[in-house]
């Protein structure tokens, strides 16, 4: 991205920087409503519940420099960090993120650079998630530029838990009282526990389902033979 912003010198390089994002996100974006056509169309049901994109902002993006320990520069910002993009996906059931993040893997032009799964390995607080770090290319008149997204996947219990936990964090600077953290982990116990159930009822509906649609074909046979 540093070739890219050398090249408009004549554009304020932060201008450039917030173009490339957001042609990011839109590249993004596509790509995911696509997949989640795609998938109803070959099993009826859509995966993604809704998707949500933001770009940091500007005071957000200086705080997570100075945490890390680095100058605020447009370059640190693009070397050090990889969230300034960022896509979030609202699933039904925690088989869904699975099923999507192998989707996003397997699309040619996207590279995957890490993978972060909160949910086999919560952090402390009890948060859950599955976190992408892709790079999509943006084509330019004379140029193309790989650009980083954070794609994050949650259940929509995971994802009401985590916005109760950033307001949370914001209200105390990241000082909650203890009784609070550990209310919020009891909860984030509470909420994996309905994800799970959840899942099972789902999973006994789609067996239901079939079993019926496969008695419904066999009488039709019977029927025709008979």
């Amino acid at each position: 991205m540093q070739d890219a912003i050398r090249n408009y010198e004549d554009v304020d390089s932060w201008k450039t920087c917030m173009f490339l994002y957001n042609s990011a996100l839109k590249e993004v974006g596509t790509k995911l409503e696509i997949l989640n056509d795609e998938f109803h169309h070959v099993h009826q049901y859509n995966p993604i519940e809704h998707i949500k994109t933001r770009i940091k902002t500007p005071e957000s993006i200086v705080k997570k420099l100075k945490r890390y320990g680095y100058e605020t520069s447009i370059e640190n910002m693009v070397k050090y960090v990889n969230d300034i993009a960022g896509v979030r996906l609202i699933c039904s059931f925690t088989s869904d993120i699975y099923r999507l993040a192998e989707m996003i893997g397997n699309q040619s032009d996207l590279r995957v650079l890490s993978i972060k799964d909160y949910i086999k390995h919560p952090k402390e607080s009890g948060y859950k998630s599955y976190h992408m770090l892709v790079t999509v290319p943006i084509f330019l008149s004379d140029s193309v530029v790989e650009t980083k997204v954070e794609i994050q996947i949650r259940t929509i219990a995971m994802d009401f838990w985590a916005s109760l936990e950033h307001k949370i964090y914001y209200k105390f600077e990241g000082n909650a009282p203890e009784y609070i953290s550990e209310e919020l982990r009891e909860c984030a116990d509470m909420i994996s526990a309905l994800d799970d159930k959840m899942l099972s009822l789902n999973e006994t509906i789609q067996r239901l389902t079939k079993s019926e649609q496969k008695n419904e074909v066999e009488e039709k046979r019977i029927e025709y033979f008979t």
